[in-house]
């Protein structure tokens, strides 16, 4: 099917080859990545990455190559546009959300306002 970047979520190369290492043997071998938003952090919202190994009936599953990150609804409505990175910066590496529905981030890129 065909998306266009403004009702899906995209993975950037650099994500999609970090989860492509993580999930390819070790403690997260098989996994999907899961990305949710919860009421939190600096700056109203706060983004949470983990690895899972269920895939709920509801969730939007997003497929970057060998790579599967889920979403649920309701944390759906406030990421659809964004871009899943993975950043490797001076303070260290981490996956964010490069989300235009955000109003105003916190300086680490965890945490989001919507306008």
């Amino acid at each position: 099917m065909n998306h266009d970047r403004a009702d899906t979520v995209t993975i950037s190369d650099s994500a999609i080859r970090r989860l492509s290492h993580l999930t390819s043997s070790g403690e997260y071998a098989g996994m999907k990545f899961r990305v949710s938003v919860s009421g939190g952090g600096c700056s109203g919202f706060q983004y949470g990455f983990s690895f899972d190994d269920t895939v709920n009936s509801d969730d939007h599953i997003i497929l970057g190559g060998e790579v599967e990150v889920l979403i649920d609804p309701m944390s759906w409505d406030l990421v659809v546009g964004s871009e899943l990175h993975f950043a490797e910066e001076l303070i260290g590496s981490f996956f964010t959300l490069r989300n235009p529905n955000a109003a105003s981030t916190c300086g680490c890129g965890v945490s989001f306002s919507i306008g």
